[in-house]
């Protein structure tokens, strides 16, 4: 299997997640300002790599519905980056509307992906997973720079670049869990 397959089954994974919580919850995420969503973000990567770091979990969940939820939060941050915030219950959308846009994003961010793997020859398979949940930490630590600075950047990419990468170095975590459960 490539890179994109594998991209694909695991955004399914991830669509799928996010469509069975819109049944149950609604989008009432949408409530939520991009900072608390980077927060939310960060988190799940913290809880990661403290799991990688202690090597034992207490809460026997593992480290995959964390990386998915990485995923999944980075695209709602994204979306609101695009829609703006609910302030009322009014202002949520409909679930098919926030699923539209979900596939959306996880697109654009496959699309880069495809493009930086050409770049870099796939070069985040020799990485460490660690190594992936240590860069995902930086970007939202970034994100929080940006966010603090009023979205305002003097030189470097802005909230959605960040987003993004953190996307795909979450998929790229998640396709290495997935390599892993088929040996």
């Amino acid at each position: 299997m490539n890179t994109n397959e594998e991209f694909d089954i695991l955004a399914e994974k991830c669509l799928d997640i996010f469509s069975k919580k819109a049944i149950d919850y609604g989008t009432a995420w949408r409530i939520l300002r991009t900072p608390s969503l980077t927060d939310q973000i960060y988190i799940k990567a913290q809880r990661i790599r403290s799991i990688e770091q202690k090597g034992v979990t207490l809460v026997d969940e593992g480290v995959m519905p964390e990386y998915i939820g990485i995923v999944n939060y980075s695209a709602m941050a994204l979306i609101q980056l695009e829609v703006g915030v609910a302030n009322t219950m009014e202002e949520l959308m409909p679930a098919d509307q926030a699923i539209t846009l979900f596939k959306k994003y996880l697109q654009n961010a496959k699309d880069l992906m495809c493009n930086k793997n050409h770049d870099y020859d796939e070069a985040w398979r020799k990485m460490r997973r660690s190594s992936l949940t240590d860069i995902i930490l930086m970007k939202l630590l970034r994100i929080k720079q940006i966010e603090d600075n009023d979205g305002k950047t003097v030189i470097s990419e802005g909230l959605d670049a960040n987003y993004y990468d953190i996307i795909n170095y979450a998929m790229f975590a998640l396709i290495k869990l997935h390599e892993g459960e088929k040996q």
